[in-house]
């Protein structure tokens, strides 16, 4: 039982980091843009090579 004193507080830490991430995501925008994957899956021009 003594592991769980180590284990319980790593988890809420890790977990809290977990939601700032997840917190400054979202501040930042990074999911804006729900229908740009469903344009581009459909597009016919392919991008295959590399821009210069």
């Amino acid at each position: 039982m003594d592991v769980l004193s180590y284990l319980i507080p790593a988890s809420l830490f890790l977990g809290g980091i977990g939601l700032l991430a997840f917190v400054w995501a979202m501040k930042t925008r990074q999911f804006d843009d729900p229908e740009g994957d469903s344009h581009r899956i459909l597009a016919d021009d392919w991008d295959d090579k590399p821009k210069p």
